[in-house]
């Protein structure tokens, strides 16, 4: 396997291979095709939409190691739009390609419990959490940690998908008998003032560049709106975001975008703080709002990172502030009217079938920095 930093770099005209099917996906194999690149797919699912944005596509299982290293002796780099990819395949592509982010990324941060011990161990807090595999465990975690509490599957959450809350009152047992006997983690509920998070790329050779702070709003556990300038955020606490990503990127040694979820909390008399969420080791949602909102997309600096090319500017286009809508199920059905709005920048996913909660597409608006409502 070559290394991050040796590898050489990708030129136009070359194949960038993409593990996983969906939007994100087809967004970053539209970046790349603005900068002459070929893209291949990978993807289980037939209909999967990031294949009408590519050159070249592979219709296999995760699982399917033959078909892995044709798809990977294809392309000169490989990189994966979704974290829940089975160790046995990152290890086959490391094998006939340059994986980025690298398989030691994708391990931290596909499991709640890796990932967590991993930010306290560089001195970034966390909400408090308790490993939980039985209901011992779980009783022991609540009389450590209180209710309400979030119980959480370690690994394959996303969009609400994976965690329950636990109330006063609520029956304990029967909230971890759903999750099927899977490892869990218990977290404490952390009371936040807001939802940010921070969106940033590093290159193979060091290099790294972060788009600012967003707000994030969610309904019934889905991004719902993310907001650039997060209202109410100050300077000094959108550096100390800008300083915790940056610090995970470093110490993961990483290689592509990722998205750094964070809570800011009331401090010591009533100084902000800030507690790490999530990490997301690829591009995210709440970075959709750079398409037309930054100098540089989040999608054309994933294609950049992985390729070993410079990394963009990601200051916002014109200075304007950026609100980013997603259109949920039945949502996307206005897509006509969205298109007749002035301004408005709509993105549909080419998904078959809108069903509830999930995402078909998002719309975004910019405005003028003093505009109402910005």
């Amino acid at each position: 396997m070559t290394s991050s930093t040796s590898s050489p770099q990708v030129r136009p005209g070359g194949t960038l291979g993409i593990v996983g099917g969906g939007q994100l996906g087809r967004m970053i194999a539209l970046a790349a095709a603005e900068y002459g690149l070929k893209v291949h797919i990978y993807a289980p699912d037939a209909d999967s939409p990031a294949f009408d944005a590519a050159a070249a596509r592979t219709v296999a299982p995760y699982e399917d190691a033959q078909a892995l290293a044709a798809f990977a002796d294809a392309c000169d780099v490989v990189t994966y739009e979704f974290e829940n990819i089975p160790h046995a395949t990152a290890a086959v592509l490391a094998e006939h390609a340059t994986v980025r982010p690298s398989a030691t990324a994708l391990l931290t941060t596909q499991d709640r419990l890796v990932e967590k011990d991993f930010v306290n161990g560089l001195g970034i807090p966390t909400a408090p959490y308790r490993m939980v595999d039985t209901a011992d465990d779980l009783a022991r975690a609540l009389d450590a940690l209180g209710r309400p509490a979030v119980l959480k599957t370690r690994r394959f959450g996303y969009d609400g998908k994976g965690q329950r809350m636990i109330r006063e009152g609520d029956a304990a047992d029967a909230v971890l008998a759903e999750f099927g006997g899977v490892p869990c983690i218990l977290e404490g509920f952390v009371p936040f003032l807001r939802e940010i998070s921070v969106v940033a790329a590093r290159g193979p050779d060091g290099a790294f560049a972060a788009y600012e702070p967003c707000a994030n709003e969610h309904r019934d556990h889905i991004l719902a709106l993310t907001r650039v300038p997060a209202p109410g955020l100050s300077a000094e606490t959108a550096q100390a975001a800008l300083a915790i990503a940056r610090a995970i990127a470093e110490a993961l040694d990483y290689v592509g975008v990722l998205a750094v979820e964070l809570f800011e909390i009331d401090g010591p008399e009533g100084a902000a703080r800030l507690v790490v969420n999530e990490i997301a080791p690829r591009v995210h949602n709440s970075g959709h709002w750079t398409i037309e909102g930054a100098l540089t997309s989040q999608f054309a600096q994933a294609v950049r990172a992985v390729c070993g090319w410079p990394l963009g500017d990601t200051a916002r286009t014109g200075g304007m502030a950026v609100a980013m809508e997603n259109l949920i199920g039945a949502e996307a059905e206005c897509w006509a009217e969205l298109l007749a709005e002035p301004g408005a920048h709509l993105h549909l996913y080419g998904k078959a079938e809108a069903r509830p909660g999930r995402k078909m597409g998002h719309v975004t608006r910019l405005f003028s920095p003093d505009a109402a409502g910005a």
